[in-house]
């Protein structure tokens, strides 16, 4: 189970949030990534002003059509781009601890890092590793209370899916295929087990379980952010971990290049270095090698029609 920050725009939003036990994501494709990246039994705190807001289960999640004519939040129109965006994407929370904490605490080191990196917030959700869920997890008080309940009335359910046929993108029911998607499919795979053992079988992590390890997603570093971090849940005097930088179209030699600043800059207990793409000359193969960085291929074959999320992880290969 991961545990995950969630940055909330404004304070209006926020209280519907704490109010209901509910997050609420934009009809965006960073809005879909994040509900898609989340999943239920995952743990959440709201993230807004440097400051983090409670901690709650997610319980259940679900997309809604005809998100402009629910409850409770209005649309949201984001600049520059002058673009309005709804709330279709939905998770129900249950509360668990009760605490209003500044993000400099000591415990949210790994998240504040991040996000000063990235020079703010720019971003839908944080995920954090297990020792600040642990420091969470005595933060505060236990719940005691009680939320509103929200009535949404009649409601349609649907699926969001994906596509890269852009004639068939109609947000929020289906959305263009994008890198993101495809990291938050690799981080799902390896969370679970699948591909774990394959994938590290030439690191420092080899015969490590899923259990022992944690996938998280996005980690920042002064000279930019890997997609995926592995690392040790709970090390015991150093903390082994594995980059893995995931491309969707062919790997360059730059690719290369950033995974061996990301790997210098953690040093002795980065034991491993990988790239996933769709394809690799035979040139940045050469170089990976030299380098000590490990490249896969990924194959996923799109049907001609929009395929949903879990679909499309199911059929993915990373050979």
């Amino acid at each position: 189970m991961a545990y995950f920050l969630i940055a909330v725009s404004n304070r209006y939003n926020l209280d519907l949030c704490l109010r209901y036990g509910l997050a609420g994501f934009t009809s965006s494709a960073s809005g879909l990534w994040t509900f898609l990246d989340i999943n239920e039994g995952d743990f959440v705190s709201f993230l807004y002003g440097a400051r983090v807001f409670n901690l709650y289960q997610v319980d259940q999640k679900a997309a809604y059509r005809g998100a402009d004519q629910l409850p409770p939040w209005p649309p949201v129109t984001f600049q520059p781009s002058g673009r309005t965006y709804v709330f279709p994407f939905r998770a129900q929370l249950r509360p668990i601890r009760v605490f209003n904490e500044p993000l400099v605490r000591s415990e949210f080191a790994y998240v504040g890092e991040n996000l000063l990196l990235r020079g703010g917030y720019r971003k839908t959700h944080f995920q954090a590793d297990q020792t600040t869920l642990q420091a969470a997890s005595e933060m505060g008080e236990l719940w005691a209370g009680q939320l509103d309940e929200l009535n949404l009335g009649k409601v349609e359910i649907f699926t969001p899916l994906l596509t890269k046929d852009k004639s068939r993108v109609a947000p929020p029911e289906s959305f263009l295929f994008r890198e993101l998607f495809l990291q938050a499919m690799v981080r799902s795979r390896l969370s679970s087990g699948a591909d774990m053992s394959s994938i590290l079988a030439r690191t420092g992590l080899a015969g490590y379980g899923p259990s022992q390890l944690e996938v998280l997603s996005e980690k920042a570093f002064p000279e930019g952010h890997v997609d995926l971090l592995v690392k040790e849940s709970t090390p015991k005097g150093v903390s082994n971990k594995v980059v893995i930088e995931i491309k969707g179209g062919v790997a360059a030699k730059a690719d290369v290049e950033q995974l061996v600043k990301y790997r210098s800059t953690l040093g002795a207990e980065c034991v491993g270095a990988i790239l996933i793409a769709r394809a690799a000359s035979s040139k940045v193969r050469n170089l990976a090698e030299d380098q000590g960085v490990i490249i896969f291929d990924y194959r996923l074959d799109f049907p001609s029609a929009p395929a949903s999320f879990n679909d499309l992880s199911a059929v993915l290969k990373i050979v």
